[in-house]
């Protein structure tokens, strides 16, 4: 099949869902479900999109892109008031349950496959471990869901991404010494990882409080027009990134703190990041998925196994709700919203990045498996947490109507 060939069939699935998005978004196909499919489709019938060599490097440019906006995105819209009263919530499953996920996924991953180093353990529990709130977005969004979980969900899906990225780089490292090689890395990686988590968080604060000052002063004195205003949106998100990386620090914690300072700070009105997320934010989102369909996929599950099935299902369940459930211990909460955040853990976006990371950049014994694996949990979790997301938001919904 010809590029333009493949590119107009693509085009017309995008006319096909958009003509169709009202009666979808109230069923259990979401949009991730739609657009992995079409994309794996794509490859069965020999779709060519970009030249081979490229594919990965393309993947990983619109899985960063699309990461990054959809943290400046959703940070924007939590208010600290609100976070002041849920806050225990996401502290809680950040500082208690993301160590505890790390530590049993490392054990589970190693009893799998006994045979790789504990590294390569500790490497795909790390992958696996941070969540993607993008792929249930229905229960961040839908008010039927109590506000401190959703801002409980949306602010831990922002944060364990950039927390993650330490503990990746580390265990590459040592995956890359265990198989025999030599590992080029950061000098020392206590100071990688201080800098990481503190370097990143004060550029996002800076970035977003001169921008939301800034933006203040334009719209005060009527000098920005609303069409650039999604610009000035779309500039600041990624001016957060890449002053946290040069200064040394974490770009995707950036995002997220620069788009929650920016959002609180800003006095003007803020209807241009919603419809600036539900067209461009979206058409992202959406060739992200596809090319992950068209790409990764079929490579991942080229090396599938019953050792990967088992993991990323394990991951998807017990790895990830027994460590949340035992953190909120205390908090009063309801066993049924526990459960609903322990399953609310969608991996998606930093998955896929943090795999095409290693995969690129280091020589990891096994990393078809690892790979497999990632692939695996993202293409269930699309499934699984895409189709329940409705239905538990319309429970959710039922009860307290019945109130």
């Amino acid at each position: 099949m010809s590029t333009l060939s493949s590119i107009g069939l693509l085009l017309m699935a995008v006319l096909c869902f958009a003509a169709m998005s009202k009666r979808l978004e109230m069923s259990v196909v979401t949009m991730p479900i739609i657009f992995t499919t079409i994309g794996y489709l794509g490859f069965l019938a020999g779709a060519e999109l970009f030249p081979g060599e490229a594919e990965f490097e393309i993947l990983h440019l619109l899985a960063e892109v699309t990461l990054v906006l959809l943290l400046f995105s959703d940070a924007s819209q939590v208010r600290f008031a609100n976070l002041r009263m849920s806050g225990g919530i996401p502290a809680r499953m950040l500082l208690v349950a993301m160590p505890l996920a790390i530590t049993f996924g490392t054990l589970v991953a190693h009893w799998v496959s006994p045979d790789q180093p504990w590294a390569v353990a500790l490497l795909v529990a790390a992958i696996l471990t941070p969540t993607d709130a993008a792929l249930g977005q229905a229960v961040v969004t839908d008010k039927a869901i109590p506000e401190n979980l959703r801002e409980g969900i949306a602010v831990e899906s922002g944060l364990n991404d950039g927390l993650a990225v330490p503990v990746v780089i580390m265990a590459a490292l040592a995956a890359v010494e265990a198989g025999g090689a030599m590992a080029e890395g950061p000098d020392n990686l206590l100071l990688f990882g201080l800098a990481q988590i503190t370097l990143g968080p004060i550029a996002g604060i800076l970035v977003g409080a001169l921008a939301a000052k800034f933006m203040d002063i334009a719209v005060e004195r009527d000098f920005v027009t609303e069409a650039y205003r999604g610009i000035y949106f779309l500039s600041t998100a990624f001016l957060c990134y890449v002053a946290a990386e040069l200064a040394g620090g974490n770009g995707l914690i950036a995002a997220f703190v620069g788009g929650l300072t920016f959002g609180n700070l800003r006095k003007s009105p803020s209807h241009f990041v919603s419809e600036f997320m539900e067209s461009e934010g979206q058409l992202l989102t959406m060739a992200t998925f596809l090319v992950f369909g068209l790409v990764l996929a079929p490579a991942g599950l080229a090396h599938a196994s019953w050792q990967t099935a088992v993991l990323a299902i394990a991951f998807l369940t017990a790895v990830r709700i027994i460590p949340v459930v035992l953190s909120l211990t205390g908090t009063g909460l309801r066993w049924r919203d526990k459960l609903f955040l322990g399953w609310f853990g969608p991996r998606g976006l930093a998955s896929i990045l943090f795999g095409l990371l290693v995969m690129e950049s280091y020589d990891i014994p096994g990393m078809d498996e690892v790979l497999a694996c990632v692939v695996l949990t993202v293409l269930i979790s699309i499934v699984l947490h895409g189709a329940s997301a409705f239905p538990i938001v319309r429970a959710y919904g039922a009860g307290a109507a019945g109130k």
